[in-house]
């Protein structure tokens, strides 16, 4: 992986932008977004561009879902997608779709999305390096295939929040992912993904991958990011192995929409770092279902955590993104028996 080089797009099977954060408004309101592209190269050499948007308002309890979606050529010829990508067209992304936008070059980004009464425009300013997981960014998720995976943790976010016409500044923090490879991501598996910024300037990432047939586990790994990342020799990231990671869920959630059981509320534990968190959605009514365009939706919603740290008290947000639960997907397969 070349960075800022693979900002953009690769001729992958499957690649997405994701971003997720937390805003306040100048009145004090919150509030909380996810903001996501997907592409497909198809055979055909053509390329579906799909982006998907959930914001929340965490104050009124309000989650609004909306999505975008065009086709375009794909970089190379029809058939010479691979797992690696090749070098991307561009060390920049640039993606624009009707009137939602993202943008950046590694440092600052720029997002613009609108929908219903609420549309934002933000600015997003890097405040770490990006981390590569499992080391080198090449993620092996064995019978599910082989992801690169890069994030920036913690992007210092301020813009213009507009309801009804009506215009507030706001800030926060954000977190970007960018993944590209040849997952088998579509209806095979399933998983549970955290990503956390703690308020002691750490950041933890922790992605669950299992067969969504058996619900057996396939892949778990994480990476922990310590406050001073990269700014001083010893500051590396920490990257974490299944068995050095304890995650439980404390409830679940059922959707009116779809059925599907969520797990909802969960338990923790990094045993090496020390750390130790509960993480309690904010809402849980955060459920991205009824696409016109994909036919599997998700949970995708905005957490917040308490905890400790070496055994000192720690809190923080995040976001956490669950796959694979919904009953309407194709070949969807119910828990095993018991479960």
């Amino acid at each position: 992986m070349r960075l800022p080089q693979d900002e953009g797009r690769h001729n992958s099977p499957i690649e997405w932008w994701y971003f997720n954060g937390h805003l306040s408004d100048d009145t004090g309101a919150q509030y909380s977004y996810h903001f996501v592209t997907f592409e497909i190269v198809t055979p055909q050499g053509v390329v579906p561009r799909l982006l998907q948007l959930s914001w929340a308002n965490h104050q009124s309890g309000l989650h609004l879902t909306d999505e975008r979606f065009a086709v375009f050529p794909a970089l190379d010829p029809p058939g010479t997608a691979s797992e690696y990508g090749g070098t991307p067209q561009s060390s920049s992304l640039g993606i624009e779709v009707a009137d939602w936008s993202m943008e950046g070059d590694g440092t600052d980004y720029g997002l613009a999305f609108w929908t219903s009464d609420y549309s934002l425009d933000l600015q997003l300013q890097a405040l770490k390096p990006a981390v590569l997981h499992n080391q080198t960014g090449l993620v092996d998720l064995g019978p599910a295939g082989k992801t690169y995976y890069y994030t920036r943790s913690r992007l210092k976010t301020s813009g213009v929040l507009s309801i009804a016409g009506e215009e507030r500044e706001v800030a926060g923090f954000s977190w970007m992912d960018h993944q590209w490879g040849d997952a088998a991501t579509a209806f095979k598996v399933g998983w549970d993904w955290f990503g956390l910024q703690l308020d002691d300037g750490s950041e933890l990432m922790v992605s669950l991958v299992w067969d969504r047939r058996t619900r057996e586990p396939i892949a778990e790994y994480g990476t922990y990011i310590p406050p001073n990342y990269a700014l001083e020799k010893e500051a590396e990231a920490v990257h974490l192995t299944q068995e050095q990671i304890t995650l439980e869920p404390t409830d679940s959630w059922t959707s009116a929409s779809t059925g599907g059981v969520y797990p909802m509320g969960w338990r923790l534990d990094v045993e090496s770092i020390p750390l130790s968190l509960v993480l309690e959605p904010v809402q849980r009514s955060a459920e991205m279902a009824g696409s016109s365009f994909i036919p599997m939706s998700y949970w995708e919603g905005a957490v917040v955590v308490e905890g400790a740290r070496d055994g000192q008290p720690l809190t923080g947000r995040g976001f956490v993104e669950l796959v694979g639960y919904d009953p309407q997907t194709p070949n969807f397969a119910p828990p095993p028996e018991g479960q």
